[in-house]
């Protein structure tokens, strides 16, 4: 019987992952694929190809992607994004959750500051119990004044589901940093704690000289 467990462990270990990814892959490309739904039956790239190509959404979506990252970066792409962008901010709850999104984006993508790069320990969900946690930016400036101590921002995932979890603002005191990469933190995440990450090399810089803004 322990061997027989360990073969079917050993066997899960592969299979489970690739199964898992698979459909991962599988959704994203049915998902782009329904997007040409959207366009005339005569349109359709089947249409004209005269027979389906699976992936060919994704394919698309691609290449209407870039293509909209190319217009946007000339002049005349810019003010037209202004213009729109100036539409939506009539619109009350269109404005709150384009204005939201926009900024979460530009701060993930952008190169500059640790915004959601440093992973913490914080006291969740009562003092004595540890969860971790990834740093997302400054906290509430009057939020601050008002309790007399500095307040950093940071979400707390979900487990085993890290897309779901908890915004809290925390005093900087409290918060630990971490030498561990994001993705090191998200796999501990996802496996409940049984990924552990090895000790972090010697070589590499002291937390408290990363910066965590």
């Amino acid at each position: 019987m322990g061997r027989f467990r360990r073969y079917l462990t050993a066997g899960l270990l592969v299979w489970v992952p690739l199964g898992v990814t698979f459909l991962a892959v599988e959704s994203l490309i049915d998902f782009a694929n329904r997007l040409l739904g959207v366009l005339p039956a005569d349109m359709q790239p089947g249409h004209w190809l005269g027979r389906d190509i699976p992936g060919l959404g994704v394919l698309l979506v691609l290449v209407a992607v870039m293509a909209t990252g190319v217009v946007a970066a000339n002049v005349i792409g810019q003010w037209l994004l202004a213009v729109g962008e100036a539409l939506l901010a009539r619109i009350p709850l269109v404005r709150s959750v384009y204005s939201s999104v926009k900024q979460l984006l530009e701060s993930l993508m952008s190169g500059s500051g640790n915004s959601f790069r440093t992973v913490v320990l914080v006291p969740y969900p009562h003092p004595g119990s540890w969860t971790l946690a990834f740093l997302t930016g400054e906290g509430l400036p009057e939020a601050a004044a008002l309790l007399g101590t500095e307040l950093v921002s940071v979400f707390v995932p979900a487990t085993p589901n890290p897309t779901s979890g908890f915004f809290l603002m925390v005093p900087r005191k409290d918060i630990v940093e971490l030498r561990m990469s994001v993705d090191e933190g998200l796999r501990m995440i996802l496996s409940m704690g049984m990924v552990v990450p090895g000790l972090p090399r010697k070589d590499a810089a002291p937390a408290s000289k990363r910066a965590t803004a």
